[in-house]
């Protein structure tokens, strides 16, 4: 296990009147963001552009992933005003590009399905022409729970893959690489106007042979856009880090990827699911 993360993995301290304006607006309309709750190293320079990735259905997760922060336990109710607050947040921010994530909420019959799609009605409804881009759970594989998001029809389907199959029983206790991968292939059936996304994190001990076919499966279901990002171990409850892999390694991934067929691939280092998403969008 490495001790020390290399220079490329060094981030500067949040700063800025734009950091604060988010913090304070984050606080005021009482949301949850995954910059805060997975500890995400970009936090400081999403909240410094203005931007940030809003966490519904609360902030307490039903799985016990062994390489995110999130809490687990057992959620409170769902809060049916999220989407309202969510959609004033990005009218305040002036968003044109919101990310919207949420906890996994197996509690729930519909897997919290109906408070995506009750937010990307309210984004639209108080900010016309903002793009919304939705991180979903797998839904248990519910394909009728799938079917409630697209119906309110985000420009962006994202479902992560997070690692390889081989490290899913591992990684991702509850989860299911098989069911990820079909969650993908069944939003295409259902919506194939909608834009498909998914990402890989490295790191965890993977093979650079498993990452190949995971790219490949994931293009076997026509994903469209693809992230992969070095996993870091969020604290000493989670994971270790197998072996950091360097920026160029990343953009050979990125290479491969996109001679693959991915209309668009960020792999770096300090990439994330929704790191700088709207740009990622505006060049596919």
């Amino acid at each position: 296990m490495p001790r020390y993360h290399p220079s490329w993995l060094k981030v500067k301290l949040p700063t800025g009147e734009k950091f604060r304006q988010v913090n304070a607006l984050i606080k005021k309309y009482n949301l949850h963001t995954v910059c805060r709750s997975a500890l995400c190293p970009n936090k400081g320079e999403c909240f410094s552009r203005g931007v940030a990735t809003f966490m519904i259905l609360g902030d307490v997760c039903t799985r016990r992933c062994r390489f995110c922060n999130v809490t687990k336990g057992s959620p409170s109710p769902m809060d049916e005003g999220e989407a309202r607050r969510v959609a004033q947040a990005v009218s305040k921010l002036g968003l044109r590009h919101a990310v919207v994530t949420s906890v996994t909420r197996d509690d729930l019959p519909d897997g919290g399905a109906s408070l995506f799609a009750a937010t990307i009605t309210a984004i639209r409804a108080l900010n016309p022409g903002c793009r919304v881009e939705v991180l979903v759970p797998d839904f248990k594989g519910s394909a009728e729970a799938l079917s409630i998001v697209l119906r309110a029809k985000p420009d962006i389907l994202n479902h992560n893959m997070e690692t390889v199959e081989r490290l899913y029983a591992l990684v991702r206790p509850g989860a299911d690489y098989a069911r990820s991968l079909n969650l993908l292939h069944h939003s295409k059936r259902i919506a194939p106007t909608i834009l498909t996304k998914s990402g890989l994190m490295v790191g965890l001990g993977e093979q650079w042979e498993e990452i190949i076919t995971s790219l490949e499966n994931l293009r076997g279901v026509d994903c469209n856009m693809l992230t992969i990002g070095q996993y870091l171990q969020p604290s000493k409850h989670q994971l270790p880090v197998s072996r950091y892999y360097t920026p160029e390694e990343f953009a050979e991934l990125r290479e491969t990827a996109r001679k693959m067929g991915f209309r668009n691939v960020a792999s770096a280092p300090l990439v994330r699911s929704s790191y700088q998403a709207d740009l990622q969008f505006s060049a596919t």
